[in-house]
Formats: C-alpha cells, structure tokens, sequence
C-alpha cells in the first residue's frame, strides 16, 4: 500500500507545483494597472485633465516600446469630483482594481487623500505637480513623489527673474490661502525677493479668498501705495484667481502680475479680455512655442491622440510621471513599493522630459529645476524662455 501511495502523493505534488508555475506565468502576464485617482470633473479638472491624458500617452509610448519588466501598462480611473474630502475613496477605487502604481491630482490638498491611502498600502503614488514640500515623506509619507519643481523653487525663480531678467525693483504680494500651494508660493517669492533686493523693497502683502465676490478693500488699499509697486506677487488660481484679476485691472491696476503654475493655461482668459502683463512659470508651453524641441514634440503627439491641446502646462508632469517611475521599476527589476522608492530616492539630476530631476530620503520634489516663464499680453500667451532658479527658499514643511 505504501508503494501505491507514493506515486500517488508525488503525483498530487507535481500537479500543485505545476498549477503554482501556471498561476505564477499568468500573473507575470497580466498588464500591470496603473490607477488615477484624480478630478474628471470640477474646478481642479483642467489641471488633471492634461496631467492624466498625458500618463495615458506615455504608457501608449512604453507599451510601444515592450512595456515594463516585459509586461504591459494599463490605467484605470476614479473621480476626486474635486472635492477634497472624496481623495480617499478615488485612491480607494483604483487600489482595489488592482493599482500598482497612482497618479493624483496636481495639488497636496486634493491629492493628498489618494497618495495617502496608496501610501498605507506600501505602493507608490505620484502627483502629476503637486508643489506644496508636504507632498512627500513628512505630509504623505515615505512612497509619495511628485513631478512638480516645489514653490521654494517656483517663487525663487519669479523673484530672480522679475529682480535680474525685468529689472523690478520694488515687489508686493495679493495671497489667496485657500490652498498650501499659494501660501507656500509667496512665502518663497517675499524669502528670495528680500535676499535679493533688500528688506525696503518688499513694500506689503495683502489677502483674499479664492471664492470673495469682491476684492474692493484690497484694491483700495493697493492703490494707496506711494511709491506703487514695479510689480506684484499674484498667488491664486482660477475660477477665483481670474475674477480678482479682472477687478484688479477694471480698477486701472495695470502693474505686471508675476505667478507661479496656478495662473497658467488660457481656458479661463475669457473672464479677463485683453488682458496683458501677466509672467508665469510653467513646465512647458502649450502654444507649440517652448524653446525645448522634446516638449513641442509630446505636445504634438498628445494634441495627435487626443484632438486638440492640454487646458495646461501641467500637463507634461503627468508625462513626466509615468516615465521616471516606470524607469524607477526598471531599475529595481521589481514592483515592490520599497524597491522603486529607494530606486527613486538615489536620483540625481535624472532626465525626464521636465528637465533633470533630483529626489532624496528626505524630499520627494525637485525645487532647482528649470521652468517655461510664460507672457500674457493683449490676451495671448508666448514663451519667454526657460530659466532655473540659482538658489530655492526654505523649504518648510
């Protein structure tokens, strides 16, 4: 019977390693998912809408190429709404079709639920342009990264540029807090305008609200400057950030607005007509006219794929993304959270289609890279060239 036996167990042995060895070549088979937890609809939606529509052109490209460790890529979404409370749940969706990776939305506050949750689990999530030094290992955690260039780069870049390259010499600042970026954004601009031009030319700051229906008693109070400013710090973003604007210039303010990547795009000139004087950075024009022959041309495959142009810059980061943590696995040879973190963590000035990007233990964001400082005047937008701050803020957490 022992005889018989034998046989019989090696046999069910041989059948279960053989079903393992199945299992295991259909698993390395699969596509691997790539979740996007970001705003398909509401006001953030033009800021994720090229960011997302870009990952899903550099994923066409790598699957093109042969994929990632041999296997190819697939996306599947979930909607923030725009509402910062519903983050979580999006992350939450895409996590539970199998995300292996996740791209969130272009912000710390909206993004911040979906990395968060994809943190918990050990998988790495990455912000298109998340810019606020909290999106990362100290507000998020350990596998959240971002494309973005952080504000101690964005507002040290404005305040050199508009001090060396525009020849200002006199600054004050219009903060909408609404959101971390903002806030982090002129905090930045005054630290790095008052290194370079003095503690006396750094003339006040004032506030508003994303969502005032008037600004009057800032105007007021910014008309009442003697001498006025050569020009001001605008941080704000749209819908808000265009109605201010438009009462600043119906008001007679004409002094040149310096802003960082939250004015950009042209999807809400409408509400500001003819409007001139306003400089941005940005990642990339979206007009065909960046200095940056590689940028022109993935924005010509994605009006290609797409139908027509981005609402934004932003949305090369979403590019930018998919591309440097795909490298990242590449390198590790694995999809383990904690091997591409550490993959990622020891880049140095790697190439990405945003320019080189630098990441550490200790700060998930690149805060020296060179950006498109883009004009506005009478209504259209030009590229004025590409400018890498000297030297970034502080960064505070």
């Amino acid at each position: 019977m022992k005889m018989m036996k034998v046989p019989c167990v090696a046999l069910g042995l041989v059948a279960a390693t053989s079903l393992g060895f199945s299992h295991q070549a259909a698993a390395d088979e699969d596509p691997i998912v790539i979740g996007a937890a970001v705003a398909l609809s509401g006001f953030v939606a033009p800021y994720d809408d090229g960011p997302q529509k870009a990952a899903q052109l550099a994923v066409k490209v790598i699957n093109e190429r042969g994929g990632v460790l041999g296997r190819q890529i697939e996306m599947v979404f979930a909607d923030t709404k725009s509402d910062i409370a519903h983050g979580a749940n999006a992350g939450l969706e895409v996590l539970d079709q199998g995300a292996q990776m996740v791209l969130v939305t272009c912000d710390y506050d909206f993004g911040g639920g979906a990395a968060s949750v994809a943190n918990a689990r050990g998988i790495i999530a990455f912000s298109s342009c998340a810019a606020d030094p909290k999106f990362g290992v100290q507000g998020i955690g350990p596998y959240a990264f971002t494309m973005s260039i952080g504000t101690p780069g964005q507002g040290a870049l404005m305040a050199e540029w508009g001090y060396n390259n525009q020849g200002y010499r006199t600054a004050y600042m219009l903060v909408d807090p609404t959101v971390e970026f903002d806030v982090s954004l002129c905090r930045s601009f005054k630290e790095r305008w008052i290194e370079i031009a003095g503690e006396d030319s750094f003339l006040g700051e004032d506030t508003f609200q994303n969502n005032d229906p008037s600004i009057a008693s800032q105007i007021t109070r910014l008309k009442a400057l003697d001498p006025q400013p050569d020009a001001i710090m605008y941080c704000s973003y749209p819908p808000g950030g265009a109605a201010a604007l438009k009462q600043l210039r119906a008001a007679g303010v004409n002094i040149p607005m310096l802003s960082g990547e939250g004015m950009g795009g042209n999807y809400w000139l409408d509400a500001v007509p003819n409007l001139s004087g306003l400089y941005y950075a940005i990642y990339g024009s979206i007009f065909g006219d960046d200095p940056r022959p590689e940028i022109n041309e993935v924005l010509d495959k994605f009006i290609e794929m797409h139908g027509g142009p981005p609402a934004t810059g932003q949305m090369y980061t979403g590019y930018a993304a998919i591309e440097t943590w795909a490298q990242a696995v590449e390198k590790a040879g694995s999809l383990d959270g904690d091997a591409v973190r550490e993959v990622l963590e020891s880049y140095t000035d790697e190439p990405s289609l945003v320019g080189a990007t630098t990441y550490t233990p200790e700060l998930h964001m690149s805060v020296t890279r060179p950006m498109t400082i883009m004009q506005v005047q009478d209504g259209k937008h030009s590229a004025i060239g590409v400018f890498r701050p000297t030297k970034a803020a502080s960064i505070v957490f």
